[in-house]
């Protein structure tokens, strides 16, 4: 059972761990420099965050993901968690809060682009690079109620 919930202060390091441990499973684009200047930039930005979480039975943090102003900024599951429709039903939990909701994805990630359109996400933009300015391009999705 998939229980989504919002983040407690003490759920800082859980978050990080979670996102590690995604990057590492799903981001195999990012030259190790680029992965290790990411993860100083989590690591101050993360835990400071509120995230929704999806827990399980024992309330232990899977996935999480963070919407701002309608615009969902990350969405990352434990590998160990993938496939069990955790990140779906994050997905859905922010949609019923914002219908119209917008993401960016990874361009180099085609599972993530897969996952967006196969929730009903449409591309309405590309971006050469990052928000960091990184040459990592990013698509532009939007979901339309």
């Amino acid at each position: 059972m998939i229980t989504i919930r919002t983040s407690r202060p003490d759920e800082g390091a859980r978050a990080v761990e979670i996102w590690r441990n995604a990057v590492d499973a799903t981001h195999d684009f990012l030259s190790p420099e680029d992965r290790q200047a990411i993860d100083e930039m989590v690591c101050d930005f993360l835990p400071q965050v509120p995230l929704w979480l999806a827990v399980d039975a024992n309330d232990y943090p899977q996935a999480f993901m963070l919407i701002d102003n309608g615009h969902m900024q990350a969405l990352f599951v434990d590998p160990a968690c993938r496939g069990t429709g955790i990140g779906a039903a994050l997905v859905r939990h922010g949609l019923l809060l914002h219908p119209n909701m917008t993401t960016d994805v990874n361009e180099q990630n085609g599972q993530a682009v897969g996952f967006y359109e196969k929730m009903g996400f449409k591309r309405i933009g590309r971006s050469l690079l990052d928000d960091q300015g990184r040459p990592y391009p990013l698509i532009r999705l939007e979901y339309r109620s």
